[in-house]
């Protein structure tokens, strides 16, 4: 009898994305508050509505980013296969669009930063919400790499 390996699917692979991407993500907006002047300035109502609104937008860059990433370079057995360069095309995406609604969003008045914020000369933009976007989507494409392996 021919034995068949077992593989992970692309759909749990995306729910387990989606899931830690999102709840990593509000840890990592409630987190950083204090680099931002609204943690000083605002009311509870208003920082909740931020850490909500912000967690939303987060979800949106990264499922948008490994959609976009797997429409390019993704294969038919992914994540089984091809793993490698969807994590850095979904890893530059996210940091391609943070840096620029960044510097839109400072420019525009949206968010200030406080002076606890440390900042990117090159990009003249916060070093937190750099990190956040090399290393949320990192780890949590790490960890559907792990599963993976532990399927197969």
């Amino acid at each position: 009898m021919h034995q068949q390996m077992k593989t992970q699917s692309w759909s749990s692979a995306l729910r387990f994305y989606v899931l830690m991407i999102g709840a990593l993500n509000f840890i990592w907006e409630i987190a950083q508050l204090p680099f931002y002047t609204i943690w000083q300035t605002g009311t509870w109502k208003t920082i909740a509505f931020a850490v909500l609104h912000c967690t939303a937008g987060d979800l949106v860059i990264a499922i948008s980013a490994l959609v976009l990433c797997l429409a390019v370079f993704g294969r038919r057995d992914w994540p089984n296969q091809g793993f490698f360069p969807i994590g850095v095309c979904v890893v530059i995406a996210g940091l391609a669009y943070t840096i620029f609604s960044e510097r839109m969003n400072i420019a525009n008045g949206a968010w200030t930063y406080s002076d606890l914020m440390p900042i990117i000369p090159w990009f003249d933009v916060g070093l937190t919400p750099v990190l956040q976007w090399l290393l949320i989507p990192s780890v949590c494409l790490w960890g559907i790499q792990r599963q993976s392996d532990q399927v197969r």
